[in-house]
Order: C-alpha cells, then sequence, then structure tokens
C-alpha cells in the first residue's frame, strides 16, 4: 500500500512491531548515533526518539535500516517486484504489431496517475515560522564531525532555463540558526544547476523537504536521467501522485505531506569551510569550500516529526537505499547490455566501490565488452572494481563468486585497469575525481582466452584456501608490503595464490571488514601486485593498508569512523534505559 506521509509508514511500523520509542532524554550530539550503530550493526528496530535535548520534536531514525521495512516502505514483498514491472513497461517498446501495441494498453493505464497533483494548502504549512534551526533535534554524528548535519534532506531546486525542478539529496552542515553548507559535489544535478544560476547572474532558490513516505526519499537519491522528474517516479513507485504545494517565499514546488520544509537561498559567490564528515564509505571526508544556504523561512506540520539518519562503517540505514538502486535499475542496464542476468552491490563496497554483474557469455572476451560498456553507463561510470561472472553463477553469493574467481582468473589479461572518472570520495586514488579501475573477468575461459604459458589453478582448490590474508605493521616497516607480496609471489610452497596485506589493527578474521579496506583502499594500478609465480600460476597480491606519501600519494588519507570512548561507555551505561529489546 502506499503511505500517505512519514506518520503513516511509521504507525505501520509501529503496528508490526518495528518501531522503538526511547522516552527518555538523549543527547543530539552524538549519543543517538552512538545508540543507533548498535541497533543498526544488529539489524534492529526504527528508533524513535521522543525526548532529544533542546528540542520538542521528536526525532526519527533508522527507519529503512532493513530489507523488511523498506519492502514495507516500497509496498512490496521484495524489491524485484519493482524490477518486474519496468521490464514489463518496457517489454511494450518491443511490440511490432498493432495487436500488441493493443495488449499493451492495460501496462499503460496506470502512468497517468504517477504525475504529481498540485494543491493550494497543504499539512506541510500548518506553521509558518521565521527559521531557527536551533529549535529542531539536528544531530552531530561523529566526534571528528565539523558540526551538526541535516542528513536526510530533499533539497528541491529549479533549473532557470526550462523551469524543470530537480531534487537531490545533499547534506547540510548547520553553520547557526539560519544558514547551512550546501554539499553539492561536481557530478551531481544540484551544482549543475547552481552553476546555470551563476552564469545568469540570478540569486538561487532553494526549498529543503525533511519527513517524506519512504518512496520520496528514494526518488531523491535514485540515479535518474536528467529529463525524468523525481516526484514522477516517486508516484511511480507509489502508484499515487504526489501532492506538492508552492513554496511561501519562492516558486518552487515540494512534497505536501513532508514534515518540515526550510525555504531559501543559495548565495552566487558565498563560500564557507564545509567538513569534515563521517561519511558513508566508513571514512571521514575531507573538509573544502561549499556554498552557503540561507534560511528565510521553516515551515512545518503541527505534530512534526525530525527525520534523520547516520552513515558510517556498513551495514547502516544507506546501504538498503543502494539495494534499492541495484535492483529497481538493473532493467534499465539490461537495455544496454542485454546479455546481463543479474548485479550485486555488495555493502562492504559502499554503493560505487564493487559491483558483481553475471553475464550470458556468448564469445571470447565477452567479459570486456560488458566491462568497457557499464563504465559508461550513468553513476556506473565511478565503479572501482566490477567482477564478471558466468549465468549460473549466483551474484548474491559471495562463496560462488570467489569461487569463479580463483578457477577463472588465469592469467594477467584477465585481469583489466582502466582509468576513468572516480567517485569525489574516493580517497585511494592519486588525482581526485579520477583514478584507475579494475575489471575481473571471472567468466569461464575458451582455450583462446588463456596464456598458455601460464598453468591452470587447480579448480577443486576452495577459494578460502587460495587466499591469504596478513596483518602488517607499515609504521615499522614502510616498505615492507611489496616485499612481503614479492616473496609470496616466489614461494611456491603456498597454496595461496591471492594476498591481501591489511594494517594489523584491522580484524584479518572478518572477510566483511577485509573486504570493505580493499574496495575502499586501493588504486589498482599502484596497490596490486599481478605477476606469473615460478611454478606458472598467476599471482595476485593487494595492498589495502593505508597509503601516505612513502606510496607516493601525496593527498590527505582521512581517518576510519570510530565514536570516542566517553560516548561508548555512556551509552553501555544507559542501555537498559533506552529500553532497546
Amino acid at each position: 500500500m502506499p503511505y500517505k506521509n512519514l506518520q503513516s509508514y511509521l504507525n505501520a511500523l509501529k503496528n508490526k512491531k518495528l518501531l522503538t520509542e526511547i522516552n527518555i532524554e538523549v543527547d543530539p550530539e552524538l549519543e543517538i548515533t552512538e545508540i543507533t550503530d548498535r541497533v543498526s550493526k544488529q539489524f534492529g528496530n526504527a528508533l524513535v526518539f521522543n525526548n532529544v535535548k533542546g528540542s520538542k520534536f521528536p526525532l526519527v531514525i533508522n527507519a529503512m535500516g532493513t530489507y523488511e521495512r523498506l519492502n514495507l516502505g516500497f509496498g512490496v514483498n521484495d524489491l524485484d517486484e519493482i524490477a518486474r514491472q519496468i521490464e514489463g513497461y518496457m517489454d511494450v517498446g518491443s511490440y511490432a504489431s498493432l495487436m500488441g501495441k493493443v495488449r499493451a494498453i492495460p501496462k499503460l493505464a496506470p502512468l497517468p496517475f504517477i504525475f504529481p497533483r498540485k494543491v493550494k494548502k497543504a499539512p506541510c504549512q500548518e506553521v509558518i515560522s521565521e527559521p531557527n534551526l536551533d529549535d529542531l533535534p539536528i544531530i552531530k554524528c561523529w566526534p571528528q564531525d565539523g558540526g551538526k548535519y541535516i542528513t536526510l534532506p530533499l533539497v528541491f531546486t529549479k533549473d532557470p532555463d526550462n523551469g524543470q525542478q530537480n531534487v537531490g539529496m545533499y547534506r547540510l552542515q548547520v553553520y547557526d540558526k539560519n544558514t547551512t553548507g550546501m554539499h553539492w559535489h561536481l557530478h551531481k544535478d544540484g551544482k549543475e544547476i547552481y552553476e546555470k544560476y551563476r552564469r545568469l547572474g540570478k540569486k538561487m532558490p532553494v526549498s529543503v523537504a525533511l519527513g517524506c513516505d519512504p518512496t520520496i526519499i528514494y526518488a531523491a537519491t535514485a540515479p535518474l536521467p536528467k529529463m525524468v522528474d523525481e516526484m514522477i517516479f516517486a508516484g511511480y513507485l507509489k502508484k499515487k501522485s504526489v501532492k506538492l504545494v508552492k513554496s511561501i517565499t519562492n516558486d518552487i514546488y515540494v512534497p505536501a505531506e513532508a514534515e518540515f520544509i526550510l525555504e531559501g537561498y543559495v548565495e552566487l559567490d558565498e563560500r564557507r569551510l564545509e567538513g569534515p564528515f563521517g561519511d558513508h564509505t566508513g571514512y571521514y571526508s575531507l573538509a573544502d569550500m561549499y556554498p552557503v544556504f540561507h534560511l528565510e523561512k521553516i515551515t512545518h506540520r503541527k505534530n512534526a516529526i525530525y527525520p534523520t539518519t547516520i552513515v558510517g562503517k556498513p551495514p547502516m540505514e544507506d546501504c538498503y537505499l543502494g539495494k534499492a538502486t541495484e535492483r529497481i535499475f538493473l532493467p534499465l542496464m539490461k537495455i544496454q547490455t542485454p546479455e546481463i542476468i543479474d548485479m550485486d552491490l555488495p555493502l562492504e563496497g559502499v554503493f560505487h566501490n564493487c559491483a558483481i554483474v553475471s553475464i550470458k557469455k556468448a564469445f571470447p572476451r565477452h567479459a570486456n565488452k560488458v566491462l568497457y560498456g557499464l563504465w559508461g553507463l550513468g553513476q556506473m561510470m565511478y565503479t572501482k572494481m566490477i567482477i564478471i561472472v558466468d549465468a549460473d553463477v549466483d551474484v548474491h553469493d559471495y562463496h560462488a563468486v570467489a569461487n569463479a574467481v580463483n578457477a577463472n582468473v588465469i592469467d594477467d589479461s584477465h585481469m583489466l585497469i582502466t582509468e576513468g572518472p572516480l567517485d569525489a570520495l574516493d580517497h585511494a586514488s592519486n588525482r581526485a575525481f579520477q583514478g584507475f579501475r579494475l575489471g575481473i573477468d571471472a567468466t569461464r575461459k575458451r582455450d583462446v582466452e588463456v596464456n598458455p604459458s601460464y598453468t591452470k589453478p587447480d579448480h577443486t582448490l576452495s577459494a578460502l584456501k587460495a587466499l591469504k590474508i596478513i596483518g602488517f605493521d607499515k609504521a615499522s616497516f614502510p616498505n615492507g608490503v611489496k616485499e612481503v607480496l614479492s616473496n609470496y609471489a616466489n614461494d611456491t610452497s603456498n597454496s595461496e595464490r591471492f594476498v591481501v596485506v591489511v594494517d594489523d589493527w584491522v580484524d584479518q578474521a572478518s572477510l566483511s571488514t577485509v573486504s570493505w579496506k580493499v574496495f575502499n583502499n586501493i588504486d589498482p594500478m599502484r596497490d596490486l601486485l599481478i605477476t606469473k609465480r615460478p611454478d606458472g600460476q598467476l599471482f595476485v597480491g593487494i595492498d589495502a593498508t593505508k597509503k601516505g606519501p612513502m606510496d607516493g600519494l601525496m593527498r590527505p588519507w582521512p581517518d576510519d569512523i570510530e565514536m570516542s570512548d566517553d560516548i561508548i561507555k555512556l551509552v553501555t551505561e544507559r542501555w537498559l534505559e533506552y529500553g532497546i529489546d
């Protein structure tokens, strides 16, 4: 069922015992983060804090932090239902006959009802007040953060050239009661619209919606083409039009059922230091200069609840929104690359660092064709590592994928390193926004795809037996990683063909943690040793340690996100008081 607003969705969670209310006073500075992080890592409930220090408004967090809650928010049993519906609509275009087009009409019938509907009065404008962000229970997420952050904002802007609205989710660092940062990355639509206003010399109006139902929140994060209105897409997911109302101070239309609306403008030539921020990569993104958002009005529902989220080391709530993108946009990828069967974005890959794709292989080097095609598709261009497997390998079974890599990556040509764009948050590359990407062809090989000078690996050997993880004290031996990897490459007495070196403080027994370090910490050109062992087998060494000038990296390396000891102690001591099962 489509939810009218955030609160109707929360009522559904409560009825299903998927929501926990905490009534004792909690501090929005770090305490809420530590509580939520523990609950999130245990795949626990959504949380409502009814008594946030310094604010009269309750706060909800982790509302979509499991597959069950996300499916409930979208009104489906699983996200593949949405993918199948999209595939059904796309089939319409393939009908060649008139009869086929007639049969398509029932499929198309619901589409007119997905367009937004404008209204004159709205719950989000029941209360109109002068801006004072101090009234809201805005949290400071992590100890090294530059301040408090609004972390779940739907930022509405309007293109000055054609009047089309855009919605994106860009964090807002609070500077004072009526100004915040506006974190527009280089490749984001909001940044492009901002640059248009700069060229025109006009002040840029902005309205920010806080607290919508899951379909609208997701639509703001979805990698849609520029010509697709996010509110139309939300209407498609809801199977019902999104109601929009005009902002009080500008001509931007916002969701009528939102909890809060922040209205204001961005000055064209004003910049202020924004950050650091504990980001979804599990590392702090570094401080930089960004535009400033000035508030002119705040409107809200009479009984408004403030929504927020935290990001950091996976799994966290944002991971499930990433999984929604994985499933919902798979049919669109198949249009461009029809040999694709399935795709998985591991949580440890934090959206843009790893993708596993299965294909129906038809010819030699077919995987290479798919790799280049994927790197040319929208936000897939940021994907630092793509692993291609055969159609009969379950991409969601990581052991099966690892076994395919072990068995089918036979010579160095099966590991393709290429150069291109990278996500703004990639910290391992020597250059911002660009660097090297790795494609791994783990499909079964025909003889013409294998260099005969290489010895084929033992197919009976499991991937775990072919893998070695080493913890290394790099501070004491700064040049030692390359030596360690070279020694393993030359020692044929070991069965391990894949050796990963991590810093000695990393939990080497956790494959999830090690994978997260590999996906985040490598520049494939700099940090991989791909060579032939003396016995003729391929050896792959991976340096997943922290990098610095000694490694040739001159950019700052961000810190891992960690909670402070005093907050950990406080939350541990108060845990029973919170009433969390």
